[in-house]
């Protein structure tokens, strides 16, 4: 079933890349049904997955980060709602495409393993994946954003110039959408130190909750993303806004995926509850 939204955010791609460059208001209309069809067969997906397990999807990193995509979607769709803007698709959807990848290629959904049946363990991921994919949004809007200012700065109008949002526009997207995800990436950790606490001095032993510390890659990952994040908004107030807080996005949001993808599968001995 993964295939499907896979599919489906393909051929929006494919859309949205002729949409870029030809301009053309039907083409960019197209891409954005299309992606919506995705988005929307992506959450029956999720939502069968959920009924089947008992449980929504997210406890392993293959999940999570199809959990993920499904919420970029969304956050990307509403985007275009709130700006009228579909120049940023082109650059957004590949990585749907990419991640979702990974899913079809492992769809199993395992089951739930009892410590994870927590409340607080629930808005601990939710709240860091609604995170991630504001700083995906953030990431993209600030490379845009150097594209942009690039072509602006050697006085050769012309590509980008013609089809993304003003410098302005750039820039405020990237203030709000990092602010945003750092309000869920602060939730996330703040709730997941509490439900690590509880777990650890639960009824159920589980040697991943006892090796949860700052001295395991995945949670030291977190801390520094948090950090970076939060430099970030500091450094707004100082007047690092434009290039300078592009760039810390996309080195944000670069410590951000390897800390979800490779760390989760291959370093972290705190953080795989499978799949």
């Amino acid at each position: 079933m993964n295939t499907i939204p896979l599919l489906l955010y393909l051929a929006a791609g494919i859309v949205y890349a002729a949409h870029f460059v030809t301009r053309n208001v039907t083409v960019g209309r197209s891409g954005t049904a299309l992606l919506a069809v995705g988005a929307l067969g992506h959450t029956f997906v999720i939502g069968m997955q959920t009924m089947a397990a008992g449980h929504v999807p997210i406890a392993g990193t293959t999940q999570a980060i199809s959990t993920f995509v499904w919420l970029l979607a969304l956050a990307y769709l509403y985007m275009e709602m709130t700006t009228e803007e579909r120049a940023l698709g082109v650059f957004i959807v590949p990585l749907l495409v990419a991640l979702q990848l990974i899913r079809a290629l492992n769809p199993t959904v395992e089951k739930r393993v009892p410590i994870l049946e927590s409340l607080w363990f629930g808005v601990h991921v939710a709240s860091l994946l609604f995170a991630y994919a504001s700083f995906a949004l953030a990431c993209v809007v600030g490379i845009t954003y150097v594209l942009l200012f690039k072509e602006i700065k050697a006085k050769h109008l012309g590509f980008f110039y013609t089809r993304l949002p003003s410098l302005d526009s750039l820039d405020l997207m990237n203030a709000r959408t990092v602010t945003l995800g750092w309000v869920f990436l602060t939730v996330g950790v703040v709730v997941g130190t509490i439900w690590a606490t509880q777990a650890r001095n639960g009824p159920v032993f589980d040697l991943r909750v006892q090796a949860m510390s700052l001295a395991d890659p995945k949670i030291l990952g977190a801390v520094i993303c948090w950090s970076v994040y939060s430099f970030a908004l500091y450094a707004r107030r100082l007047g690092w806004g434009g290039k300078r807080a592009a760039y810390l996005s996309a080195i944000g949001f670069a410590i951000v995926l390897f800390n979800f993808v490779p760390v989760g599968y291959f370093l972290t001995r705190s953080h795989n509850f499978g799949g």
